[in-house]
């Protein structure tokens, strides 16, 4: 595996880490921090140079709470998921159905029980 360090903002100090896991020349995971934890994921699962996921951590509490899917490899994201109170699961999926990045559909866990609230009715 290749790893390459980046100083995003010429300060001298590494905030990425680039890896090239199957040594074909094109990176598969960046990772990206700003503030000693890492802050985002990129991964490009299908090794054709652009992002397939990407995992954030939006607040800084060192957790992921959003994850975007690029599902048809058109460079935008088609599935967004959001955990917006840190529980470590979804309250909020939102989907594009025509590539357009404007959500098409979306579904909600207002009552924070694991089930979005389609299904409690």
């Amino acid at each position: 595996m290749n790893k390459r360090n980046i100083d995003l903002n010429n300060d001298g100090i590494k905030e990425s880490s680039a890896y090239d896991t199957n040594h074909d020349g094109q990176l598969d995971a960046v990772f990206i921090d700003s503030d000693g934890d890492t802050d985002a994921i990129v991964l490009d699962t299908n090794h054709d140079g652009l992002a397939d996921t990407i995992a954030y951590d939006t607040d800084g509490d060192g957790k992921v709470d959003t994850i975007s899917y690029d599902t048809d490899g058109d460079g935008v994201a088609d599935t967004v998921v959001y955990d917006t109170d840190g529980d470590g699961e979804a309250d909020v999926v939102s989907v594009d159905y025509n590539g357009d990045g404007i959500a098409d559909d979306y579904v909600v866990d207002t009552d924070d029980d694991g089930d979005f609230d389609s299904d409690d009715y």
